[in-house]
């Protein structure tokens, strides 16, 4: 109740917190009840905060010098602390900056479609795309199951990137009469030709 009076039954109204975020126009978004696995990953970066602001051998006495203290730990965290669930351990800085960015663009000949989609690659190596109302599938190669990937998608062409190490593992131009659009490597041996 002290973050929010929306879930408590009555007919509406605003707590002191809501009032406030309200005048400052920040929307306020809230967890469910009950269920902390919504918050997790906020949650952990607050608990490793804290037990930095802990382990600091001058303790703020102002809250300029806490905010002075958030924003050396802010800095250390993203640019030098290695993060153990980043490949190679990097840091969360390098992640972001080598990750491909949309931007917008600007249409030449009329509508032009464009998006970035999450996606998982599924077992078999390949990614699934809605596109003008058909479900396409993607090679992108067993070598890469479950792999987390970004799909910025421009019109037909598509490119496929690792989304933690920003990789491209594919680029394509979609062919809209097949379904199925195959990464173009050899399907196996080839087998030999019997004799007649």
């Amino acid at each position: 109740m002290v973050f929010t009076t929306r879930l408590s039954g009555g007919k509406g109204g605003r707590n002191g917190l809501e009032a406030e975020l309200r005048r400052l126009n920040v929307r306020q978004k809230n967890a469910r009840p009950n269920h902390p696995t919504t918050c997790g990953k906020v949650e952990r970066f607050q608990q490793t905060m804290k037990c930095w602001l802990r382990a600091q051998p001058c303790q703020p006495t102002s809250i300029d010098q806490l905010q002075a203290m958030l924003d050396a730990f802010v800095q250390l965290y993203n640019e030098q602390r290695p993060h153990r669930a980043l490949p190679q351990r990097a840091t969360p800085s390098v992640v972001y900056h080598t990750r491909p960015k949309a931007t917008p663009t600007e249409a030449r000949d009329g509508d032009h479609h464009h998006r970035l989609r999450r996606d998982v690659v599924d077992a078999d190596g390949k990614v699934s795309l809605r596109l003008a109302g058909r479900l396409l599938h993607i090679g992108v190669g067993r070598t890469h199951a479950r792999t987390p990937v970004l799909l910025l998608v421009h019109d037909l062409d598509v490119r496929v990137v690792h989304a933690a190490t920003g990789e491209l593992l594919r680029a394509l131009t979609i062919d809209p009469s097949k379904s199925y659009q195959p990464t173009g490597a050899p399907r196996g041996p080839k087998r030999p030709q019997p004799l007649v």
